[in-house]
């Protein structure tokens, strides 16, 4: 019996939405600041990179709270839908974003079974390409930031590389959102509450 008054987090999910989009566009900014910076020291480029790290610091943060609480509430809604799924647990669903190295593998594999589980009109093909899509991007945006700063530190075409994964990741990140959002809103839309017993 699922409960009515389950449904699904789409405050979350455009609060998350706009964080992230938030976060990749001050991200193209911070990272032009830092370049600045790096080309042409001075005592101003070092006060306004830091003041725009500053600021993606704090919009990145919330970005990555929001998204993590609605990655847990959709945790939640998707064993309230699939009871018998292989579902991690919430603990998990967190904790493996912040183990290094176990968070270059498994975040992408909680968010599969998160969506699979969510509804029978997942598509195998297209979603889960989807969900790989940006973990491709989001992965390979952290690799060309760490070889950038160690091959060729202030690189444009490093810069100019990094900010578009960012972007792209953050788009297909916002599209992986929408999309588990709108399986569990039309699951929870689908359900036919209970009458009470008497």
């Amino acid at each position: 019996m699922t409960s009515t008054a389950r449904k699904a987090p789409w405050i979350l999910a455009r609060s998350a939405q706009a964080a992230i989009a938030v976060a990749a566009v001050v991200d193209v900014f911070r990272a032009a600041a830092v370049r600045d910076h790096y080309l042409r020291p001075t005592d101003a480029s070092l006060h306004t990179s830091g003041f725009i790290f500053m600021i993606f610091l704090y919009v990145m943060t919330l970005a990555i709270v929001l998204f993590l609480v609605w990655l847990a509430r959709s945790r939640s809604n998707a064993q309230a839908l699939s009871p018998g799924a292989s579902i991690p647990s919430r603990g998990w669903t967190i904790g493996a974003w912040l183990i290094p190295v176990v968070n270059l593998f498994v975040p992408r594999r909680l968010v599969l079974d998160i969506g699979r589980a969510s509804s029978a009109s997942w598509e195998q093909k297209r979603d889960t390409t989807l969900v790989n899509l940006w973990w491709v991007a989001w992965i390979t945006h952290a690799l060309v930031l760490v070889a950038g700063g160690r091959v060729a530190p202030g690189s444009m075409a490093f810069l100019v590389v990094a900010e578009a994964l960012m972007i792209v990741a953050g788009v297909l990140m916002g599209l992986v959102i929408e999309r588990i959002t709108a399986l569990q809103s039309a699951e929870f839309g689908a359900t036919v509450p209970v009458a009470p017993l008497a």
